[in-house]
């Protein structure tokens, strides 16, 4: 098989879910909705966040950077796919890929780490509740959300410098949603296979301590709520932690699928619904997950809305 010189100028096709489905314009058309619903919402939480005062507490300012991870990670992958869908054209360039490796795996590494410390907020908000304004003062908050983003950007940039350094065949069509690591090792004329263990190690490294860290903050979380005496205190820990713990579910599920199942459990069609599902699906339910029941945020909407009329 010929190389393709995979030079700046150099094109490469993706063809996503959208070319691989009997009815193409309706799923385009949900892709649309789901998009905008995750762009107002987390829009929305966002400003919520920023405007009301009463929010500005550690476990409000982890969730506000969540919203703003789902609206960028969503942002980087949707508009192009229903772009390229209506015009017809499903070409991005060599650079245009790296870039969208990049962002991707920043922005899902940083969001791996934040629900650990999303989950460590949690933890000490019920289980040491006198201590929770030492453990969780301010510069521990900004400190926590400046490691997830500073290790996830370095993180992506390896990656994304190691793979796209590979000669790639002239079949340049990428069987996916976005550019991402295991569908373009794939297209690679060389062996990969160091890597592709590489790339499984690493992935095992980065998911399962947060993930452990999670684990065992819900589970000391729940350990103390059965002993809770007080019945609202309960209630409003539990649905709290299950609205925390519904997003990890998500998240995790789809991460695991992609970086940790070795590549014989791998095919274009199953990569190419668990994409969606993580580019578009859960950054469109994140924020009506956390906001619905709660009752600050919605109190803290209704006041955001008083002020604008």
């Amino acid at each position: 098989m010929e190389l393709w010189n995979s030079t700046l100028g150099s094109d490469f096709i993706l063809m996503g879910i959208l070319n691989d489905s009997g009815s193409p314009e309706l799923l385009c058309a949900i892709f649309s909705v789901l998009y905008m619903l995750g762009l107002t919402n987390n829009g929305l939480l966002l400003l919520i966040i920023t405007m009301d005062s009463r929010l500005h507490v550690p476990m409000y300012l982890l969730l506000g950077q969540l919203s703003l991870m789902d609206l960028l990670f969503t942002s980087v992958v949707t508009p192009k796919s229903i772009v390229d869908f209506l015009r017809q054209e499903y070409t991005i360039s060599f650079g245009g890929c790296a870039l969208q490796m990049f962002l991707a795996l920043t922005l899902g590494g940083a969001e791996d780490l934040l629900l650990a410390f999303m989950a460590y907020d949690r933890y000490v908000a019920i289980c040491h509740p006198l201590n929770y304004m030492v453990l969780m003062r301010p510069r521990v908050c900004w400190l926590m959300m400046a490691t997830s983003w500073i290790l996830a950007s370095l993180s992506a940039l390896l990656y994304t410098v190691y793979t796209m350094h590979y000669p790639f065949c002239k079949a340049r069509r990428i069987s996916h949603l976005l550019c991402e690591i295991p569908p373009l090792l794939k297209l690679a004329c060389a062996d990969t296979s160091r890597y592709e263990l590489m790339v499984y190690v690493m992935g095992v490294c980065f998911l399962m301590p947060p993930l452990a860290a999670i684990l065992a903050s819900y589970s000391l979380i729940l350990f103390t709520v059965l002993h809770m005496t007080s019945n609202e205190g309960r209630k409003k820990a539990l649905v709290t932690c299950s609205s925390h713990l519904t997003v990890v579910g998500m998240f995790y599920g789809a991460a695991t699928f992609m970086y940790i199942l070795p590549n014989s459990f791998h095919n274009p069609k199953q990569d190419n619904i668990i994409s969606v599902f993580y580019t578009i699906i859960t950054p469109a339910l994140n924020p009506l997950i956390y906001s619905l029941r709660n009752k600050e945020v919605m109190g803290a909407l209704k006041r955001v809305l008083g002020k604008c009329k």
